[in-house]
């Protein structure tokens, strides 16, 4: 039985300046789909596959991330004067409990592999979870309770694909995959940004991972790559020698809420979602295009 998975990491150090002005002040993990920041809805989903420790990896002007995940006592005591009891019981049952969250920061914007290796002390010597919260995973299950299912059955280290337009994959990571086993594809290679022509699939990397505590050494030693950064892919590959990888395909909608179009989707599909919004928001969207 391959060890437990209990903590999950969220790099939440980017600047998001494809979002300006609106992130000049605020996080870009804080603007909402819907009614809920796209931070929560990341630690929603790894609260639903069983993490039980959430670690930020923060750079600076976030601390409003670690206040949303924190007690807001006035908040609180308004609302139970107020007779909110509703509203009140959702706050207190998303909020983590004591010591499930863990921040540290990001001093310098060298990659998302120098943000995994920045939480090394406080994941220690055990497999985590690694969710980029830009990446929506939208579906009618989470996609990292998927994973942790397979993970439980073949350990090792898991990622999760989606597939993208062939003519696009120079675009991603990309992962070339062996026929499935146990409903997980063994994975035979792994390219950052292939050249056109050169992609071993179609099935790129989703933003979410399982991995093995080992990386943190080989993310320790690594040169920047593309792009002057530490990439994480590249620790991978070097992973890959010596440890099992697998990928698990996600069949739901991805929303990369990193970008306008991306994010503006996300609002609309999960708005559609909803019972309470869904009907009153079609007719809306319907006469808003007739007009357009």
């Amino acid at each position: 039985m391959p060890k437990p998975i209990r903590k999950a990491v969220f790099p939440v150090a980017g600047l998001g300046t494809r979002f300006l002005p609106a992130t000049k002040a605020m996080p870009k993990e804080m603007l909402t789909v819907v009614d809920r920041p796209v931070i929560q809805h990341a630690v929603d989903e790894a609260r639903a596959a069983g993490i039980e420790h959430f670690i930020f990896v923060t750079g600076r002007n976030k601390g409003v991330i670690e206040d949303h995940f924190d007690n807001q006592f006035e908040l609180e005591r308004t609302l139970a004067e107020r007779g909110k009891t509703k509203e009140l019981e959702q706050l207190l049952a998303e909020l983590p409990g004591a010591g499930q969250t863990s921040f540290t920061r990001q001093q310098a914007p060298l990659g998302l592999g120098h943000a995994v290796w920045c939480a090394r002390e406080i994941v220690g010597d055990e497999p985590f979870a690694l969710v980029l919260p830009d990446m929506l995973h939208f579906g009618a299950t989470a996609c990292l309770a998927d994973m942790r299912a397979a993970y439980d059955k073949v350990g090792g280290n898991i990622i999760s694909v989606y597939e993208v337009p062939e003519d696009q994959a120079n675009q991603y990571g990309i992962v070339g995959v062996e026929p499935p086993r146990d409903g997980v594809y063994p994975i035979t290679r792994m390219v950052e940004k292939p050249k056109a022509g050169t992609q071993p699939s179609n099935l790129a990397i989703s933003g979410r991972y399982i991995l093995q505590p080992e990386i943190f050494d080989l993310l320790a030693k690594q040169e920047r790559g593309a792009g002057g950064e530490i990439q994480l892919t590249d620790s991978m590959i070097q992973l890959a020698q010596n440890d099992r990888f697998y990928a698990t395909r996600f069949d739901g909608e991805i929303h990369d809420c990193g970008s306008k179009l991306g994010f503006l989707m996300a609002n609309v599909s999960y708005a559609l979602s909803r019972p309470d919004l869904a009907g009153q928001f079609r007719d809306e969207l319907k006469k808003l295009l007739a007009t357009h």
